[in-house]
């Protein structure tokens, strides 16, 4: 019977989380973004437990989400203009998808996670974007302080 406990995953309860559990050196949970987004939440912490500040970030996001759509749509609108050339000059074989400025990004985006741990020496929060636009490529909205820092290929994944 000790053996089947040794293999059982590490859990801690959160009281807004909920459970988190220990899986590939992240700790999990899920958390909605809103009413049609419920996505994996990913955040660092060691063997015993998950870091208290990556905690409190992560608590905070979907609290947060909406106030940060303005500068993550545009930066996505920023990385779909190059798409549109391209289809406009009958370059790709995309999606054909026809986006007239940041606003019309939302439902061509689907969040697909949020990972909250150190990058390059600082805790970040990034959230994991699909487009219908760049259907090969998972796209990382990288904040810090609550700024967005960086939106390119996800960094940090869900490995």
């Amino acid at each position: 019977m000790a053996l089947f406990g040794l293999l059982r995953p590490q859990t801690v309860s959160d009281p807004i989380l909920g459970v988190l559990t220990r899986s590939r050196r992240y700790w999990r949970c899920r958390v909605s973004l809103d009413a049609q987004h419920d996505v994996p939440l990913l955040i660092a912490g060691g063997r015993k437990r998950p870091d208290d500040q990556a905690v409190a970030l992560g608590r905070e996001v979907p609290s947060r989400y909406l106030a940060l759509q303005g500068a993550i749509g545009a930066a996505l609108f920023e990385h779909y203009l190059p798409y549109r050339e391209a289809i406009d000059a009958g370059e790709t074989y995309q999606p054909d998808v026809r986006l007239a400025d940041a606003s019309e990004v939302w439902p061509n985006t689907t969040p697909v996670h949020i990972v909250v741990a150190p990058l390059d020496g600082r805790l970040s929060v990034e959230i994991g974007y699909r487009t219908r636009w760049d259907i090969e490529h998972t796209l990382g909205a990288i904040l810090v302080d609550w700024q967005l820092v960086e939106l390119n290929g996800s960094v940090l994944g869900l490995t």
